[in-house]
């Protein structure tokens, strides 16, 4: 049964809701024309997958939603090529954008991070920053399989949100693996940096993990797709982004030094060469 993530989501996983929409950059140019959804998972697959989401999006005039991506896989129903396709979403690195035009909508599942690596039953390092067909996907169990009837189903108008996010759900019931330890434990740590500004450096994880950090290293470059030195940069990043979201006066020197940057003018280089400029710039047009 799907449930609505806000039932039981304690406080360190709204902090990570809160940057996952810090993550959509100038969100008041979005607010009108696209309409966010999201529900938890089923309980068998809730420790693999976060959330089931949607997007539904009104355009009458083309709109470019810029997005900085977590270190998370998606499971998107969309059109792709001209046709419905369920495609897999490697961890992007880079700041991406979607052209949204007319009238649509996607719906997909967010894995917790490194609950994608069993799925596919060996390491997701080859989908960081591609897009691919479930159906190409090397070791997914629907590997060879026509995804677009999925897609379709999951796309059609006639379809409400709820209903699609229960079909997507149980789609992936149907492919659910069996327990992986190591998946659990990289899901905690990345999740405890997502929640803790204090945690600045790659060694902080790996002292938490109680692991040596070149383990780890290969840990995360297998299950997640990027080494954990990247991830706890982009939450930073995103911690500055959710500043610049909150509307009010930004010490960005003192803020530089909360999140571990040598200085300010480090963090005003790591963010625009992130989103493109300075984070003072940003916080103006945001």
């Amino acid at each position: 049964m799907l449930r609505d993530v806000s039932d039981d989501r304690d406080l360190s996983l709204e902090r990570g809701e809160a940057r996952a929409r810090a993550g959509i950059l100038h969100p008041s140019r979005a607010v009108e024309r696209i309409d966010v959804g999201r529900v938890g998972p089923s309980p068998v697959i809730s420790g693999f997958v976060d959330y089931i989401w949607s997007v539904v999006w009104n355009c009458p005039e083309p709109h470019v939603q810029e997005v900085v991506p977590r270190p998370v896989i998606h499971l998107t129903a969309e059109v792709h090529d001209g046709r419905p396709r369920l495609l897999v979403n490697g961890v992007m690195r880079k700041r991406f954008e979607r052209r949204l035009t007319g009238q649509g909508r996607t719906v997909a599942a967010a894995f917790r991070p490194g609950g994608f690596r069993p799925f596919l039953g060996s390491g997701v390092r080859d989908l960081t920053d591609r897009i691919v067909p479930v159906g190409e996907v090397t070791g997914f169990p629907a590997r060879g399989v026509d995804d677009a009837e999925v897609a379709a189903r999951l796309l059609d108008p006639s379809v409400d949100t709820a209903t699609a996010a229960h079909i997507l759900d149980r789609w992936l019931v149907e492919r659910c693996p069996p327990p992986d330890p190591v998946a659990s434990e990289i899901a905690r740590l990345v999740e405890l940096a997502e929640a803790d500004p204090s945690i600045t450096r790659a060694d902080h994880l790996a002292a938490l993990s109680g692991v040596g950090l070149r383990t780890l290293q290969r840990q995360f470059t297998e299950y997640v797709g990027v080494g954990p030195k990247w991830v706890v940069q982009r939450f930073r990043l995103l911690d500055v982004a959710a500043a610049a979201h909150a509307g009010g006066p930004v010490d960005w020197a003192a803020l530089a030094a909360e999140l571990g940057y040598s200085d300010q003018s480090h963090l005003i280089r790591a963010f625009t060469a992130l989103v493109g400029r300075p984070p003072a710039s940003y916080a103006s047009c945001v």
